[in-house]
């Protein structure tokens, strides 16, 4: 007997769009960024950062859940940009983003803003 899956779909958890204006590059996700979903995140970043742009936002507004693959994500594309000369902020709204990121020191490391679920990033 085979056991299904009672995860949801990688799609149904996150969804990750990259969006350019100028010379800043965007990276929103939106959803529950977990184990299972962060590598989406993952690919979008390391696309970005291997674009040679030279500052993107990783835009956290929306993501409504963050666990410790989501904060590997993010840590390991602060690395990979500040290796490249690149400028990366991240911006968040809500407690269950805002939390992991503060209690891993992540917060300041990354220097992320808390900005209002309504602007998104600025």
């Amino acid at each position: 007997m085979t056991a299904t899956s009672v995860d949801p779909p990688t799609s149904e958890l996150v969804t990750v769009t990259v969006s350019t204006s100028d010379t800043i590059v965007r990276v929103a996700a939106a959803g529950e960024v977990d184990s299972t979903s962060a590598p989406v995140l993952r690919e979008q970043i390391d696309a970005v950062i291997d674009s040679g742009a030279p500052e993107f936002v990783v835009d956290l507004v929306q993501v409504t859940f963050l666990d410790s693959a989501g904060l590997c994500v993010l840590a390991a594309a602060h690395r990979r940009a500040g290796e490249r000369g690149m400028r990366m902020r991240v911006l968040a709204s809500s407690r269950a983003v805002i939390r992991p990121l503060q209690i891993t020191g992540l917060w300041s490391l990354l220097g992320a803003s808390e900005v209002s679920a309504q602007s998104g990033a600025a």
